[in-house]
């Protein structure tokens, strides 16, 4: 059973002191290493920063050192603010994938443990990254299974988004000079908009989830990153918005996997 999400929230807010979000940028994509295209490695990390800090939001990835997370940790790295307290990035990640995990037990840890840059060039686990501020870890009882997490993640996400934010916050919120286009009609509670880099077919079921959710949270895709992300963007200008959820539904029941596969060659 899950830990609640209210006890999280209110661990993150009192005990770990972090600032109340004003924006949730929730990030998903590839867990495996890739190789992103200059211009779009830029691109996302310029604009991921420059939104998380110009508009007081939180970041949420899987927190490992592999895949679209070590991407964000690289982006908190070169443009992430010289003050660790507004660097509000923190890693939802599965127990089981972390290598060595046991050194993480009964000791207050901190990131930059030499436990943790490089890891056994032999295991199957991932390392935290170390550019993280914090970490949820998440232990279902599997070993070495990624995904786990989501489950906890989607339901920290949802609780986040009904925390109320002052009106005088709002105002100023949509003035930010924000590059994620997104933040047009805030309600009280904490917007989110969910980036997607990268990805394979479980990425499709995500963007369903994050789209179907009631109000929908906004998907930002970063075309030229590969695979889940390309397809996206693909049937997105192919296609009128009615059909084009139709076809993310269907990819999600698994009905078209083979054009992910396509994506990937």
């Amino acid at each position: 059973m899950y830990s609640k999400p209210e006890m999280l929230l209110q661990l993150m807010l009192r005990e770990w002191q972090m600032e109340r979000p004003k924006l949730l940028l929730t990030v998903q994509g590839g867990s495996e290493n890739f190789t992103l295209p200059p211009k779009v490695s830029q691109a996302f990390s310029k604009g991921l920063i420059t939104a998380a800090l110009s508009t007081g939001a939180w970041i949420l990835t899987d927190g490992i050192n592999t895949g679209v997370s070590k991407y964000v940790g690289e982006a908190v790295k070169t443009f992430g603010s010289h003050d660790l307290r507004k660097r509000n990035t923190v890693g939802v990640t599965p127990w089981g994938v972390i290598d060595n995990n046991s050194d993480l037990i009964g000791r207050d840890v901190s990131v930059f443990r030499p436990y943790q840059p490089l890891g056994n060039p032999l295991s199957k686990r991932a390392c935290l990254n170390g550019f993280h501020s914090h970490f949820l870890l998440v232990d279902d009882g599997t070993l070495g299974k990624h995904g786990c997490q989501q489950g906890l993640r989607r339901k920290l996400e949802k609780h986040i988004q009904l925390q109320r934010i002052h009106p005088r916050e709002l105002v100023c919120l949509s003035h930010h000079p924000c590059s994620l286009p997104l933040l047009v009609g805030l309600n009280q509670g904490v917007p989110a908009v969910c980036v997607v880099v990268e990805g394979g077919p479980a990425i499709v079921s995500t963007v369903l989830d994050y789209v179907s959710r009631v109000p929908p949270v906004p998907v930002f895709v970063f075309e030229g990153s590969g695979r889940a992300a390309d397809l996206l963007a693909f049937l997105h200008k192919q296609t009128l918005s009615i059909f084009f959820l139709k076809l993310v539904h269907n990819l999600a029941l698994g009905q078209t996997k083979s054009e992910l596969k396509k994506a990937s060659c």
